[in-house]
């Protein structure tokens, strides 16, 4: 179902990082094309190399790559991608997203994409629940964007509840169900 799908991948900041090398080599796996935009913040939890290896393409992180000014273009990605899923997606991203708010890279691709986009939210329980974010996410609903609910289970800070990001392999499922007209999340 993954098969020659173009897929970006938003990596956001949170413990959860560690699990999009994970889901990249599931969607590599499943013969889909996967281009990283990492955030800032994201690459404290995870290396550009090791998404670049995995996904076999350079990853991006800001709007112009390198000193001589090439720009990363987020309108061309964003007509490019198949879909778009942020995984882990966090607090500050969905409240940035849902509210059009675009100084990185990852929100500009977001706000220029016409393709599904799909949310995988990681964050402490106590933060997802809250109110802030859960209209956060009724919005990003609102919007025609698919949220793949955050899991229950212990938590980075100890705590246990609501917030784990989805597993890789759920996210993927999420993809192939969608791209075979099932339109299920998982």
């Amino acid at each position: 179902m993954l098969q020659g799908k173009k897929i970006i991948l938003g990596v956001c900041g949170s413990i959860a990082a560690y699990k999009a090398a994970v889901l990249v080599r599931l969607l590599v796996k499943a013969e889909a094309e996967v281009q990283v935009i990492l955030t800032t913040s994201a690459s404290a939890f995870i290396t550009p190399l090791t998404l670049a290896t995995l996904s076999r393409r350079p990853v991006l992180t800001d709007f112009v790559r390198d000193q001589t000014g090439v720009w990363n273009n987020h309108v061309d990605m964003g007509l490019w991608a198949d879909a778009l899923v942020i995984a882990p997606a966090s607090a500050n991203t969905a409240a940035k997203i849902a509210n059009g708010l675009c100084d990185n890279l990852l929100a500009a691709t977001y706000l220029s994409a016409r393709c599904p986009v799909f949310v995988a939210p990681a964050m402490d329980l106590d933060m997802y629940q809250h109110p802030a974010v859960q209209s956060n996410f009724t919005k990003l609903r609102g919007y025609g964007n698919r949220i793949i609910e955050a899991g229950y289970g212990e938590l980075a800070s100890g705590l246990v509840g609501q917030g784990r990001m989805a597993e890789p392999e759920e996210i993927v499922q999420a993809l192939q169900n969608f791209f075979s007209g099932d339109g299920k999340i998982v």
